[in-house]
């Protein structure tokens, strides 16, 4: 199989695209109705379930893709203007994840004035204004120079700063404003992005920088979760760098990009690539069971053991794919997936605008999240993952699509 450096791998996109409709999948899951081990371990079962290695394969993909793009950039871009993007789409994942959270968990309708679901529906009309991807977008000028995409843009920037205006959290007596206790799903994508892309921008196509810092990153995990690193963790400034601090995160990005680059570089014949993908999976999988012995199973947590074994699955279930899809060809069947892994940002957040008009109009749509209904509730939430794949499709044909 020859490709060059900067082709598109298509497992790469597929597996994205799997992993955003497991994402949606379990999201979707009515707990008391399914089996447990469908859902999120508790915090000290010292277990993994279906829900838990879900984000961690996203996060493996993030780091996956990295070498790829970085590279396809290079070729019109110099690694200040990289850096720039780099930066640019590390604080936009933050900046929506601390909204949409703030807006989920915090928000006081009273002291707001607004209906927490009319706030967050409002919300992410302004996201989808402001990172939309007009690129095909008809075209409408007013005079020479306003187009349309900039007056939509600039609708969402006003919206945007009207909704945190507005925001009041706490109580009458003692309001409060923006602020962030995690990072949530898409602001934790942002960390591990930003540490796996300077790995790779500063590293260089050397794959003994990405291992080691893969590395650092294991070290500073266990390091952490020891109680070594308590002293690093009193100050504002250490409080913004908690997740590479913790190490948990930038593990599971770190090792996807490790994979990326060995993928890259075409070091070896696709066969064999498989086999060294199969080996060093389980080899993590090895690991994370030896680490077990020390740090429970926890995603909550965010233990070591939890993110090497995640680690090996997500790299046995690419090699996988890949042997079935870029080896033998065998894709047809995964076409939905590999348009959704295409567009996986806008696929992952649209649904959450049908989910607030469901829940405010009363619509009696997810009749299937039933307790004595197993299959009925295992079923209505894969189909309705489905449905949201395709409803982000139906979006990219009518150009609305995030780009960041």
């Amino acid at each position: 199989m020859k490709t060059n450096a900067t082709s598109r791998i298509a497992s790469i996109d597929i597996m994205r695209g799997l992993t955003i409709f497991l994402m949606l999948f379990v999201n979707d899951l009515y707990e008391p109705g399914v089996p447990h081990w469908l859902v999120h371990a508790g915090v000290y079962e010292n277990s993994i379930g279906l829900a838990d290695l879900v984000f961690p394969g996203f996060l493996f993909m993030v780091g996956l893709s990295v070498p790829f793009a970085i590279t396809s950039r290079r070729r019109s871009k110099t690694d200040l203007q990289i850096l720039r993007h780099i930066i640019w789409r590390t604080v936009s994942l933050i900046l929506i994840s601390v909204l949409i959270l703030n807006g989920s968990e915090r928000l006081n309708p009273v002291l707001t004035g607004t209906p927490k679901l009319v706030w967050l529906f409002l919300l992410y009309t302004a996201i989808f204004l402001i990172w939309n991807d007009y690129t095909g977008f008809f075209r409408c000028r007013l005079g020479r120079t306003l187009s349309l995409s900039v007056i939509l843009k600039g609708t969402g920037v006003l919206l945007l700063i009207f909704l945190v205006w507005r925001f009041k959290s706490g109580t009458g007596d003692q309001p409060t404003w923006l602020t962030h206790g995690w990072w949530g799903i898409l602001g934790l994508i942002g960390w591990g992005y930003l540490a796996a892309a300077l790995a790779y921008l500063y590293g260089g196509r050397k794959i003994i920088y990405g291992v080691l810092f893969w590395l650092l990153a294991l070290i500073l995990n266990i390091a952490n979760l020891s109680g070594w690193l308590d002293a690093l963790h009193n100050s504002r400034f250490t409080e913004l760098l908690d997740v590479w601090l913790g190490g948990n995160v930038p593990l599971m990005t770190l090792a996807g990009l490790v994979v990326g680059m060995i993928l890259q570089r075409r070091l070896f014949s696709p066969a064999f690539f498989v086999k060294i993908i199969f080996v060093l999976g389980t080899l993590c999988l090895a690991a994370g069971f030896i680490l077990r012995h020390w740090f429970t199973f926890s995603k909550i947590i965010g233990t070591p053991s939890w993110a090497m074994v995640c680690n090996g699955a997500s790299m046995l279930c690419f090699a996988g794919l890949y042997y079935l899809i870029d080896i033998r060809r065998f894709d047809r069947w995964a076409y939905a997936f590999r348009l959704a892994g295409r567009n996986a940002l806008t696929t992952y957040l649209a649904p959450d605008m049908i989910y607030f008009m469901i829940w405010y109009f009363g619509w009696p749509v997810l009749i299937y999240k039933q307790d004595g209904a197993v299959w009925w509730a295992i079923g209505g939430s894969a189909l309705w993952a489905a449905l949201m794949i395709l409803y982000a499709q139906l979006l990219s044909k009518i150009s609305i699509r995030l780009k960041l």
